[in-house]
C-alpha cells in the first residue's frame, strides 16, 4: 500500500478479503495483518501506534482520526476489534478458510463475522471520517489475543490517559447482528491439579487413584454450580445464571498403575455481581475438607490446588449510560440486549470509559466451520458509522 492515498477507496467487502487472508490464529502472529492496516491508514494521512506484545509475535494497533488531542486527553469515541481468529484445526470447510468466498448474499472465510467484518467497516470508513470536520475524535482500535481470553487489549488500555488518548465512548464492534448490547458474561478459568499416590492396580489400597479425586472434585463442581445458579440469578440472560463448564482433563500412565497425577481446566460464566474467585474457593474448600485427609492418610504428599488462569469480568454499563445512549440513537433501535459471551467491553467499562457492543454478523456463526457473514450485516454497519461520523461532527 503506497504511503500516498489510493486512488480509489476500497469497499468493505474488499477490505474483508484482505483482513480473511491473514491467517491470525491466536497462536500466529499478527504482525503483517496489523503492518497492512498501519499501511492502508497511512494511505489516507492517517497515524498508527504499534504497541507490540513482549512475544514478539502480536501487536495491538491505535490510531486517530480528526479534533486530535494529546495523550493525555480525554474525549472521543472508540471503535474496537480485535484481528485474531480461532483456529479451524479439524473442523470440516467446504472452503480455504483464509480466502473470503462469496455466495449468494453471503461471504465466507474465518473470521467475518466473529470480527473482521467490523475491522473492515471501520478501515472501508475512513474516507468518510475524514470527508467532515470533526469536532469529537473517532479512535480505530485493534487489538490481540482476545480469543484466548481478552488480554491483548489490556495493555493497550493500560495507556490510555498515558501515551495514548483515553475515549470517553467505545463501542465494541463483536457480532451482535447490529443489535445494541449494554452486557454480558464474564469469564474465569481455573485448573486444578490432582497428585495423588501411585501404585499396582492390583493394590490401590497402597495408592490414591487421582483420576477418582478428579471426578469427585468435578461431581462437586456441579453442585456448586447448582448453588450459584439458586444464588444468583440473571433474568436479562440466557442462560439466565451463571454455569461452570469442564474443557479439559489428562493424567495417568498405564491401565494397571493407579494414576498419580491428574488435572483438568474448567471455567465459570460470570453473572454480574459474582466474584470471579468465589467457585475455585469453594472447590478448594470442598478438596481440603473432604478428600485431602484420607488422601494424606495413605500418603503426606497428596495435594489438590485449583488456580486461577485467566479473569474476563462480567459488563453492565449501566442504564442510561453515554454508550448505550449513543448507540440506540445511532443504531434507531429502543431496546437493549445482554449476551453471553464475553468481550473486551469489560475491559474498557473497567477503566472508566462508557462502553457498549454493537456490531455485524452473528454469534452463531463464530468458531464455527463455514464461517460467514451476510453482505447486509456490512451495509448495516456502514450506515451506523456514517451516522458516528455525523455525531462526531456535529
Amino acid at each position: 500500500m503506497p504511503a500516498e492515498r489510493q486512488r480509489e477507496d476500497l469497499s468493505a467487502k474488499a477490505i474483508l478479503g484482505h483482513l480473511i487472508s491473514f491467517d491470525t490464529t491466536s497462536h500466529k502472529t499478527n504482525l503483517p495483518m496489523a503492518a497492512w492496516i498501519r499501511d492502508y491508514l497511512a494511505g489516507y494521512g492517517v497515524e498508527s501506534r504499534m504497541l507490540p506484545a513482549e512475544n514478539g509475535i502480536h501487536t495491538n494497533l491505535f490510531a486517530t482520526i480528526g479534533a486530535a488531542r494529546g495523550a493525555t486527553s480525554r474525549g472521543g469515541i472508540g471503535l474496537s476489534g480485535h484481528m485474531d481468529v480461532v483456529p479451524t484445526t479439524g473442523q470440516p470447510w467446504d472452503t480455504d478458510p483464509f480466502e473470503m468466498v462469496e455466495k449468494g448474499s453471503r461471504l465466507y472465510g474465518r473470521g467475518t463475522s466473529d470480527m473482521k467484518g467490523f475491522l473492515a467497516c471501520m478501515l472501508a470508513s475512513v474516507p468518510a471520517f475524514q470527508a467532515r470536520p470533526l469536532q469529537q475524535p473517532i479512535h480505530l482500535i485493534f487489538s490481540y489475543d482476545e480469543e484466548v481470553g481478552c488480554t491483548g487489549v489490556i495493555p493497550m488500555i493500560a495507556e490510555f490517559g498515558k501515551t495514548l488518548p483515553k475515549p470517553e465512548i467505545v463501542i465494541v464492534g463483536e457480532p451482535s447482528m447490529m443489535t445494541v448490547v449494554d452486557g454480558h458474561k464474564g469469564g474465569s478459568r481455573f485448573r486444578t491439579e490432582i497428585i495423588g499416590k501411585d501404585a499396582h492396580s492390583s493394590r490401590p489400597d497402597l495408592g490414591v487413584g487421582s483420576i477418582f479425586v478428579a471426578a469427585d472434585l468435578i461431581a462437586e463442581l456441579r453442585r456448586i454450580e447448582a448453588r450459584m445458579q439458586e444464588a444468583y440469578p440473571a433474568p436479562r440472560f440466557a442462560p439466565p445464571y451463571p454455569t461452570i463448564t469442564v474443557s479439559f482433563i489428562e493424567g495417568g500412565i498405564a491401565h494397571n498403575i493407579i494414576p498419580p497425577r491428574c488435572a483438568f481446566q474448567w471455567g465459570v460464566r460470570l453473572t454480574p455481581g459474582l466474584d470471579a474467585r468465589e467457585a475455585g474457593d469453594m472447590l478448594q474448600a470442598y478438596a481440603e475438607r473432604e478428600l485431602l485427609p484420607a488422601m494424606r492418610a495413605v500418603h503426606p504428599d497428596c495435594a489438590i490446588t485449583t488456580e486461577l488462569l485467566g479473569l474476563m469480568p462480567a459488563f453492565l454499563s449501566g442504564e442510561g449510560s453515554p454508550a448505550t445512549t449513543l448507540a440506540l440513537k445511532l443504531a434507531g433501535q429502543n431496546a437493549i440486549h445482554t449476551v453471553s459471551y464475553g468481550t473486551e467491553a469489560s475491559h474498557f467499562h473497567a477503566a472508566g470509559c462508557s462502553a457498549v457492543v454493537c456490531g455485524p454478523g452473528d454469534i452463531a456463526q463464530a468458531h464455527q466451520p463455514n464461517e460467514f457473514i451476510e453482505m447486509a450485516e456490512l451495509d448495516n454497519c456502514m450506515a451506523f458509522l456514517l451516522r458516528v461520523r455525523d455525531w462526531a461532527a456535529a
